[in-house]
Formats: C-alpha cells, sequence, structure tokens
C-alpha cells in the first residue's frame, strides 16, 4: 500500500523576492514548508549569488510552469573590471587580470552588437548536462568543459549606472535560456577587458515583478498570522498571454472529464483573433476558477491540461475572463 504523499493541498503561484546566498532548491523547500504545502516547484534558477523573482508554484500551479519558462525576463546586473574568474562571478578562481576599463560610452557602443538573436556560450559552471554530469561538478574538478553555443533572443539592453571607472551596471529584457555571466564574458571580451558579474538581480520574470513580490521574512509573517493565502497568486497568473474563455458549468465539468466542447462560430471567430499565430492553446475559466487548457481544433475545445480547484482554491483573476459563452 502507498504512502499518502504528506502536506495540503495549497495552489497558486509564490512571487518570491529571494535573498542572496539562497538557492532555488532550498528556496522552494523553505516556501513549501511555510504552507505545508505537498507539490512545489520553480520557473527558472536564480543562482545564489544573485538576488530577485523566483517564481515558486505550488499544487496545480505546477502544471502551468513550462509556460512561464518561455516568459521574457528582465536582468540587472553590475560588471567589475579588471578582472576575470572562471565562474563570471565573483566567487570564482581568477583567471585574467587588467589595466583596461571601458567607458560608459564605449559600453554603450557595444552592446547593440548583442541584442536581438545572438549565439551564446553558456558559462561552464552551469547546470547543463555534459555526458550525464554537471558541467560545474565538471568544472569544478578542473576538466576543460566544451558547451555549444545556443541561439538565445536578447530585446534589449542598456547602461543603466556606471558608479565609478571599475564597474558599470546594465539592464536587459531577454528571451529564454539567455546566461547573464555569458553576456558579461563576451562583452568584456568585445571590449578588450576582463570583467566578471560582481552583482545580478532579476527584476521580472513574465507577470511577476518586484511590484508584487514577497520576501521569505514577510511570506512567514503573513503564515504566522494565518493569512498565507495573502501571499499567493492564482494557478492562472503564468497563463497571461493565454486567451481565456469563461464556459457554462455543464462544459466545465465536460472538460474535467477530459471531454471536448463545441463552440458556436462567433466564440471560435473571436478566440482566433486574440491567439498568435500558430498558435492554439486556450485557457477556460469557470467563473473566476481555472479549469482546464485547450487546444482550439474544428470548433471545439479539447481538453490538454485539466485543473482539479474548488472555488476557494483559486483566487481571483485581476480581470474577468473574455469571451463570454
Amino acid at each position: 500500500m502507498s504512502r499518502r504523499k504528506k502536506g495540503l493541498p495549497v495552489h497558486g503561484w509564490v512571487n518570491l523576492d529571494k535573498p542572496l546566498g539562497l538557492g532555488s532548491t532550498e528556496a522552494v523547500s523553505r516556501v513549501r514548508r511555510l504552507f505545508d504545502a505537498k507539490k512545489a516547484g520553480h520557473a527558472g534558477t536564480l543562482d545564489p549569488l544573485a538576488s530577485g523573482i523566483l517564481p515558486i508554484a505550488l499544487g496545480e500551479a505546477t502544471k502551468t510552469v513550462p509556460f512561464l519558462m518561455e516568459a521574457e525576463k528582465v536582468y540587472r546586473f553590475t560588471v567589475a573590471w579588471g578582472v576575470s574568474t572562471a565562474s563570471v562571478d565573483r566567487e570564482g578562481e581568477v583567471i585574467g587580470r587588467s589595466d583596461v576599463r571601458p567607458s560608459a560610452e564605449a559600453v554603450k557602443a557595444a552592446l547593440p552588437a548583442f541584442v536581438g538573436e545572438i549565439d551564446q556560450v553558456p558559462p561552464a559552471f552551469s547546470a547543463i548536462r555534459v555526458d550525464g554530469q554537471r558541467a560545474y561538478d565538471l568544472a569544478r574538478a578542473g576538466e576543460a568543459v566544451e558547451l555549444q553555443a545556443r541561439r538565445v533572443v536578447i530585446h534589449e539592453a542598456a547602461v543603466t549606472d556606471a558608479p565609478d571607472a571599475d564597474h558599470v551596471e546594465i539592464t536587459v529584457r531577454t528571451g529564454k535560456g539567455v546566461y547573464i555571466r555569458s553576456l558579461a564574458r563576451d562583452l568584456a571580451r568585445a571590449l578588450g577587458a576582463e570583467g566578471h558579474v560582481s552583482a545580478l538581480r532579476r527584476e521580472r520574470v513574465g507577470p511577476f515583478t518586484l511590484e508584487n513580490a514577497v520576501t521569505l521574512d514577510s511570506l512567514g509573517d503573513l503564515v504566522h498570522r494565518g493569512a498565507a493565502s495573502e501571499g499567493l497568486l492564482p494557478v492562472a497568473t503564468a497563463l497571461d498571454d493565454i486567451p481565456d474563455l469563461a464556459v457554462t458549468d455543464q462544459d466545465a465539468f465536460s472538460l474535467r472529464q477530459g471531454r471536448p466542447v463545441v463552440l458556436i462560430p462567433r466564440q471560435v471567430e473571436a478566440l482566433k483573433a486574440r491567439l498568435r499565430e500558430g498558435h492554439r492553446l486556450v485557457s477556460a475559466f469557470q467563473g473566476q476558477t481555472l479549469v482546464a487548457l485547450c487546444q482550439l481544433r474544428a470548433g471545439r475545445l479539447d481538453p490538454d491540461r485539466v485543473f482539479h480547484l474548488a472555488p476557494s482554491e483559486a483566487p481571483s483573476r485581476s480581470e474577468p475572463p473574455r469571451g463570454e459563452r
């Protein structure tokens, strides 16, 4: 007889402002313990030396993690000139020194070459697997790590501060899979300098921003006061760019049973007008409760991922569903 999984059926997102010195896995564990949640996961690893937005999914929200992995991100980071390290951060072994100190104007002139679709080689100290092992484990063991370049997108990059000759602060808006340490490494090379990331803060992941983030201390206080739900965002928060449709109680029941529902022509046309080219995914809502993620096919909704949420487990969305039936 299998043992029943411990914890409570807590569903929603915690938009954590992760502190320095804490790894993503440990941050997830702490949030899970605070809520005594059965299930938890996160969208996008944040290194211990970085702070900022770490969206943590609890319960049914874990089903939406893949959609948030594709979301745009905003990072603010500082490059310290003069020293390069093996890990391209302040804790790595020094591998190069230079007296070159690029000016803020020189950095501004160099940044456009890193905007758009670019090929980027991940840092050796990364979680990418090489022959079944993490690259950072091989690098720490002193082995040479050769990683293949990956196609990534950087939408914007700008110098936002230059406090002194030794440092420059840069803010970037990126797509999926961009390594900020690789960007700093390549920027330094382009400028004929040595440099590393001395500070890194993630300011946004899709709809999760610093404005609606919570700290571990504030979350602990909410839990202590019996107001833990105030620290939760709806499961559907990660689906903000997916068109939504309000369905009847009968259709909601059918979708939860894995059965498709037929739409009327005007609903189909309205949804098609809101879908991005090549996309067919629609989120179905019963009132304010997320029912399922569905594929729009031949005038019907085919359930793809079904959510088991009671109204009390589904915090209200910021706006009502569109396309009412």
